[in-house]
């Protein structure tokens, strides 16, 4: 009798990768135009002065500056980049 289970194929084994989502600058940070600030599925937070919206939702920087969270209504919130006072 055999000791060993058959090597038969197996039918798991399979993952997708992770999707890294989540907000990558936080307010009061300094960022360079064209980082990404926040990945996000659907306007969870929504592009405000300076920021643009990808195909994917993710927002990023127009310009260099820093984050700034706000609100947009009494429910959504925004995110800004200003630029720096000199």
């Amino acid at each position: 009798m055999a000791h060993k289970k058959g090597q038969g194929s197996t039918r798991n084994g399979r993952d997708s990768n992770a999707q890294r989502r989540g907000v990558k600058v936080y307010g009061g940070q300094r960022i360079n135009a064209g980082g990404i600030i926040v990945r996000q599925v659907g306007t969870r937070i929504h592009p405000g002065n300076n920021v643009g919206l990808g195909k994917d939702y993710t927002l990023y920087a127009r310009i260099d500056g820093f984050v700034a969270y706000e609100r947009l209504d009494k429910t959504r919130k925004k995110v800004s980049v200003y630029a720096a006072q000199a």
